[in-house]
């Protein structure tokens, strides 16, 4: 699918929806900001041919201000249907998550705060170091295609900016902390006491932040997993020196000595990196502890910690998509279970 369903959803609204939310919810519309951005692969200009089977049809996210939508939101979502047609260009509204109409609202400070846990574009190193890297992305991604009053617009250039460099380079220490001291030197020990469960789990998150380390270098927002490997291999710099060590540590039929050598190996791609950036100094070649395994990414921890400012260095980044987990919970509840397993794709057996 080369254009994804952005170019079909940016058609239906110009053609089919703006002229109908003029006409009939003129205040509403200038206040809203119209687009395709949010959740979903085919967001990220990424769906194929599995996209489809949930979830999947035109779409048009909208977003307006809360008060504005606890008061109209609704009404809009469910009276719009009557003007629409059924499909568009082969594909049928009541597809995608929107209900029947291809329109799914939301109020704007609602939906930030579910996102990255505020309601505004960041203004502090708190509040950028509070918003996960991977929901960052559901603000940014996709397009705009229409807000009168700029503000929505304005919060996706703040955040485009990427990070102030203070809070980058806390960041980039929090996560040389933990491939180094919760992935290496861990691996390194499971290797030891043939311990291949706790193996496999810091293995595995080692390999992860490796990759993240890379994304910050660049100046580059990961996405979420499923999708982190392919936005990976656009890096321009870190993908050369680091994919072929990705890829090979991850097949299956690498042994355990083998993936730690190639952590190591990953170690140095990336100190070397923070050395020619300025992030680090130059220091001596270090050796690898039989026991310890090869903590390099911590002397970087450290040298960064001790030139940040005070204020930062306690602060702890948050990752992982909590924010936008409380709201999923919510959501969840708010269907039936006939409904839940059906987005699943559960089905009774025969």
């Amino acid at each position: 699918m080369s254009d994804s369903i952005i170019a079909a959803s940016r058609e239906f609204f110009v053609d089919v929806l703006l002229p109908i939310l003029r006409r009939e919810f003129p205040e509403e519309t200038a206040q809203t900001a119209f687009g395709v951005f949010g959740y979903g692969s085919e967001v990220m200009g990424m769906d194929d041919e599995y996209s489809s089977d949930h979830h999947w049809g035109i779409r048009v996210n909208a977003v307006m201000p809360d008060a504005v939508y606890q008061a109209r939101g609704k009404t809009i979502a469910r009276e719009i249907i009557q003007y629409l047609p059924k499909t568009y260009k082969g594909y049928e509204l009541h597809e995608g998550f929107s209900g029947g109409s291809g329109l799914s609202i939301t109020g704007l400070e609602s939906y930030l705060k579910t996102t990255i846990g505020i309601d505004h574009a960041p203004e502090s190193d708190t509040d950028w170091l509070g918003a996960p890297e991977e929901d960052i992305i559901h603000i940014v991604n996709g397009e705009v295609w229409l807000d009168d009053t700029g503000h929505f617009s304005h919060i996706r250039e703040v955040l485009h900016g990427y990070y102030p460099e203070p809070v980058r380079l806390r960041r980039i220490a929090h996560w040389c902390r933990y491939f180094s001291g919760m992935g290496s030197y861990a691996l390194k020990r499971a290797i030891l006491r043939h311990n291949e469960y706790y193996a496999t789990i810091t293995f595995s998150r080692s390999v992860r932040w490796a990759v993240q380390l890379a994304f910050m270098l660049e100046r580059q927002y990961y996405p979420y997993d499923k999708w982190t490997h392919a936005f990976f291999q656009r890096l321009p710099r870190l993908y050369a020196p680091l994919g072929s060590l990705v890829d090979e540590a991850v097949k299956l039929s690498t042994p355990w000595e083998r993936k730690l050598e190639l952590l190591n190996r990953m170690a140095d791609v990336l100190d070397h990196f923070m050395v020619e950036d300025g992030i680090i100094q130059p220091h001596p070649k270090f050796a690898e502890s039989p026991t310890s395994g090869y903590r390099l990414l911590e002397h970087a921890y450290a040298e960064i910690i001790h030139q940040l400012p005070a204020d930062l260095r306690g602060l702890v980044p948050v990752w992982e998509q909590v924010h936008w987990e409380a709201n999923h919970s919510q959501y969840v509840a708010s269907l039936s279970m006939e409904t839940w397993d059906g987005l699943l794709n559960l089905r009774e057996e025969g």
